[in-house]
């Protein structure tokens, strides 16, 4: 009752100032970061991953074969998306927060901001996994890149809108790296806040303590390093089961007979199929663990890191920024 100075404020939300600046910092990080991604992409797809030695030669190959455009190959499909999707992220975390809050003086634990950031992983791994799927398919080209739409269309065409959401549970899975993500940002803005009353800006009121920009600079930077390493082998997963559909595949020897015999109507060949081991999650961690061991959850980690660290920075800084205007 508003007559009852003694009831707690409700915790309040403003789901327009975080989609707007989430959408903003989403689009200045996503230009800033993208070749590194494409980098990542290329690493992890075991077709075309021996075609690289090392970051910086990934990145000269690539514009060596294809110019700097190149590193921007799918593109089109997160930029579009972007908008929806870091509004969806910022505006999910801040409403799983709320959920947790009991009036909008109660600051919040660093469990209760992680676990805000998981359930805002698993909500944005709807809006994702299309764009993912669209964006590797487009990235794992090297030849002449075909629009996003025509990607998208060929994928519905042939496996239905079932198949844009290929990959899902390995991306929800590697979307709860949002916990880790949120949980750096915030730990480290407590670490460097000033004395006085505790809160963190991204989490709502009371307000927060003015933090410098180095401080949000350095919080953004320690926030994308946590969360790719909380879940980075999934995110390897995520694009071999994305890379392909799945498919049923010859056996060896059925395919080395079939190069080296014709088939005539006397002798038909028959042709057998062995389950695809790209088919999904659990199948591509099996058989990624016992063809390439250990290591290969980690192939792609180092350009990930690079580009985390001025993504993240730019992402939050921007995001911290805009909801000041705002506000």
């Amino acid at each position: 009752m508003a007559g009852n100075s003694g009831t707690p404020p409700a915790v309040e939300l403003d789901p327009t100032a975080d989609f707007i600046a989430g959408t903003i910092s989403g689009m200045a990080a996503l230009c800033v970061g993208y070749p590194f991604d494409t980098v990542k992409v290329r690493f992890q797809n075991p077709e075309i991953a021996h075609r690289y030695r090392s970051t910086f030669n990934a990145i000269t190959t690539i514009v060596h074969d294809e110019r700097v455009l190149g590193l921007y190959k799918g593109i089109t499909s997160p930029l579009a998306s972007c908008a929806f999707m870091n509004g969806l992220v910022f505006s999910s975390y801040r409403f799983f927060m709320k959920l947790q809050l009991t009036d909008a003086t109660a600051v919040p634990t660093l469990t209760q901001i992680t676990l805000a950031g998981i359930g805002s992983g698993i909500v944005s791994s709807i809006i994702t996994t299309p764009t993912e799927l669209i964006k590797i398919h487009q990235q794992n080209t090297l030849g002449k890149t075909p629009p996003a739409r025509q990607v998208a269309l060929d994928i519905v065409r042939q496996h239905g809108l079932r198949g844009l959401y290929r990959g899902i549970t390995a991306t929800a899975i590697r979307d709860c790296g949002y916990g880790a993500y949120f949980f750096g940002y915030e730990a480290t803005c407590r670490y460097f806040s000033p004395p006085g009353p505790m809160s963190v800006p991204s989490t709502g009121k009371p307000e927060a303590p003015t933090l410098t920009w180095p401080v949000l600079l350095l919080a953004g930077a320690v926030a994308g390093i946590a969360g790719w390493l909380a879940t980075f082998p999934f995110d390897v997963v995520k694009t071999r089961v994305q890379s392909m559909f799945g498919e049923p595949i010859p056996t060896s020897s059925a395919a080395e007979s079939t190069r080296l015999l014709s088939p005539s109507p006397e002798h038909p060949l028959e042709v057998r199929l062995a389950p695809n081991p790209y088919r999904n999650t659990l199948s591509t961690i099996v058989h990624s663990y016992r063809m390439e061991g250990l290591s290969v959850f980690f192939r792609g980690l180092s350009p990930t890191l690079i580009r985390a660290i001025p993504v993240n920075m730019v992402t939050f800084a921007t995001f911290e920024g805009v909801i000041h205007l705002l506000s």
